[in-house]
């Protein structure tokens, strides 16, 4: 009777090794070999930017003149934060060149503490209904900046988590090749921290034409 069992057992981890060899590809799904690899094609000497190979035209022109401002000896941080404030909305609003909703490469600029919850508020937002492209067939019209306009900045102050941090407040506007409704003005906070500059906070609700003494 043991021997039966055994042989039954036996039998039955054959068939389940037979059954896995036959449908492992329905099981166990392939890595997509057509998923994209996006190159990086230029950083800036002395920081963490990247640049890659899918950056709009628009958005390679503005890199090389951060990469100009930041590897100059003396580093003019009023056109630092004008220079990171228009990269940062131009990867963030050009959507068309996304493979799909997780492809989030603003985060460079954001301060590192609040990445994590800027991450999943732009995956919830303007990133949310992003048709997935990693075979390179997505029809879907998506959005794509054409210029961005810095309307004012001031340098200020700015707290959080009870430091108060060197600042720059910047109002801007922005246009895209195809107008789908998306943001198209804002203000930014940026923060600086050791030599960088980082966006610490987006709002939208502005009136260009107010004056940067009432924006608050």
């Amino acid at each position: 009777m043991k021997r039966k069992i055994g042989l039954i057992i036996v039998l039955i981890l054959i068939i389940g090794c037979l059954c896995l060899l036959i449908f492992k590809d329905k099981l166990i799904p392939k890595k997509n070999n057509n998923e994209k690899e996006v190159k990086i094609v230029d950083t800036i000497d002395g920081f963490n930017y990247k640049l890659s190979e899918n950056a709009t035209g628009l958005y390679k022109t503005e890199f090389k003149k951060l990469k100009e401002i930041l590897e100059n000896d003396v580093i003019d941080y009023e056109n630092y934060a004008k220079s990171l404030s228009k990269l940062f909305i131009i990867d963030l609003y050009t959507l068309e060149n996304k493979i799909n909703k997780y492809d989030i490469t603003s985060t460079q600029f954001v301060y590192p503490s609040i990445v994590e919850n800027y991450i999943l508020n732009v995956e919830d937002t303007i990133y949310k209904y992003i048709e997935d492209n990693s075979d390179s067939n997505r029809s879907q019209t998506l959005p794509k900046v054409s210029d961005v306009i810095i309307d004012e900045i001031e340098k200020s102050s700015y707290k959080f988590d009870n430091i108060n941090y060197e600042a720059y407040k910047v109002i801007l506007h922005w246009n895209y090749v195809e107008d789908l409704e998306y943001d198209k003005e804002g203000t930014l906070y940026l923060v600086k921290n050791d030599k960088y500059l980082y966006v610490i906070e987006k709002n939208e609700d502005y009136n260009i034409d107010n004056k940067i003494d009432n924006a608050n």
